[in-house]
C-alpha cells in the first residue's frame, strides 16, 4: 500500500491487520512494516515506532510482542505500530542508513523527492503521525553507547509530561526545547503529544528493559483509555532536566582506546575527569574533564574510539 492511500478507518474494527507501506525514494524501493490493531469500539490511537536507528532492538521486540498480545475485542481505540521504520539501517545493524548516510532522527519533516531517509521521514509525518493521539518513539543507546532506561519529553507540553510519567521508566528526562529534525519535533509541530524512550542498548535486549518497555506500553494504552484500568507506574528515581541533543556530546579528539572513569547516572563535579583516551602504548592522548557539574546520562561503552566519536553527555536535575 502506498502511504498516501493509508487510512486506519479503511480497516475493519475488532481485528489485527498487517501490511507494508511501499514507495520509492531516489530509485530505491522502501517497505515499512505496519501492525494495526483496531479495537472493537472507537477511541483514541496510540502510535509507536521503533528502529529509527538500525542498531536499536528493544523497541522492535516490544512492538512485535505487543501486537501479538493485544486483544482487539477489549480495546476502545487503536494501536498503530511500526516495528522498523529504517529498514536498510536495521538490516545493516547501523545507526545511520547505508543508502544515504543520513541519520533518520535528524531529517524530519523530510522531503517526498529526497533521499531514502528524507522520504521515510516525510511519509511518517504525512501518513502516520496525523492519526496519533499519543506518539512513542522507542530507542536505545545502540551498539556503542550506554544510557539509563528513561522516558524523555518536552517540558512545555503537559500531555507529554503526563505520558512520560505514566510510562513508568526509572528515569525521566525533561527537555526545555526540542531541536528540529526529530520525530518529536514533527509531532509537536502538529500539536500532538509524544515521548521517546531509551534503554542501555549494546546489541542486547536486557530482560529488565524489555519488562519496562512492555509495562510502559500497557500503561499508555490505559492512559488513553484504549484498555481498561489505570497506569501502573512506579515513581521515577531521577527526574532530569536539560537539553537532550546528543549531537553536543563530549567527543574524542583522537583515535584510541577509552579508559572510562564514570558510569551512567554518576554525579560529577566541574573539572572531574570522566575518562581518558590512550594509544596502544598506554600514553594519554586526551583527558575528558566535565565542563560543568551534572549527571552522566550517556557513556561510550565500546572502548575503541575514532576522532569525533561521542564519549559522554551530562545533564542536570529537575528542580520543581
Amino acid at each position: 500500500m502506498h502511504p498516501g492511500n493509508f487510512h486506519p478507518g479503511a480497516f475493519p474494527r475488532g481485528a489485527r491487520h498487517h501490511f507494508d507501506l511501499e514507495f520509492e525514494a531516489a530509485g530505491v524501493p522502501i517497505q515499512l512494516p505496519v501492525l494495526l490493531i483496531r479495537g472493537a469500539a472507537p477511541g483514541r490511537t496510540l502510535v509507536v515506532t521503533a528502529a529509527v536507528h538500525g542498531d536499536e532492538y528493544e523497541g522492535v521486540r516490544t512492538i512485535l510482542e505487543l501486537a501479538s498480545d493485544l486483544d482487539p475485542a477489549v480495546m476502545t481505540g487503536d494501536a498503530l505500530l511500526l516495528p522498523v521504520v529504517n529498514p536498510a539501517a536495521f538490516w545493516a545493524g547501523t545507526r545511520t542508513s547505508p543508502l544515504d548516510g543520513l541519520n533518520l532522527a535528524r531529517v524530519f519533516l523530510g522531503r517526498p523527492d529526497g533521499s531514502p531517509s528524507e522520504a521515510i521521514a516525510y511519509w511518517l509525518d504525512q501518513a502516520i503521525f496525523p492519526h496519533s493521539d499519543l506518539y512513542v518513539d522507542l530507542h536505545s543507546a545502540g551498539l556503542h553507547l550506554m544510557m539509563p532506561t528513561l522516558a524523555g519529553y518536552y517540558m512545555a507540553d503537559e500531555p507529554s509530561r503526563r505520558a512520560a510519567f505514566a510510562f513508568g521508566a526509572p528515569v525521566i528526562w525533561a527537555h526545555p526545547d526540542m531541536p528540529p529534525g526529530r520525530t518529536l519535533s514533527a509531532i509537536y509541530a502538529r500539536g500532538k503529544a509524544g515521548i521517546y524512550v531509551e534503554a542501555r542498548g549494546g546489541a542486547r535486549i536486557h530482560p529488565e528493559d524489555l519488562a519496562i518497555y512492555r509495562r510502559g506500553m500497557f500503561n499508555l494504552l490505559r492512559l488513553l483509555e484504549i484498555l481498561d484500568g489505570v497506569p501502573d507506574a512506579p515513581p521515577c528515581r531521577y527526574h532530569l532536566l536539560g537539553g537532550g541533543n546528543l549531537d553536543h556530546s563530549l567527543v574524542s579528539s583522537h583515535d584510541g582506546f577509552l579508559l572510562s572513569e564514570v558510569r551512567v547516572l554518576d554525579r560529577v563535579t566541574a573539572g572531574q575527569n570522566l575518562g581518558s583516551v590512550v594509544n596502544l602504548h598506554g600514553e594519554c592522548l586526551q583527558r575528558i574533564p566535565a565542563p560543568t557539574a551534572g549527571i552522566v546520562v550517556l557513556t561510550r561503552e565500546y572502548p575503541v574510539v575514532r576522532a569525533g566519536d561521542p564519549l559522554y553527555f551530562l545533564t542536570g536535575l529537575y528542580e520543581a
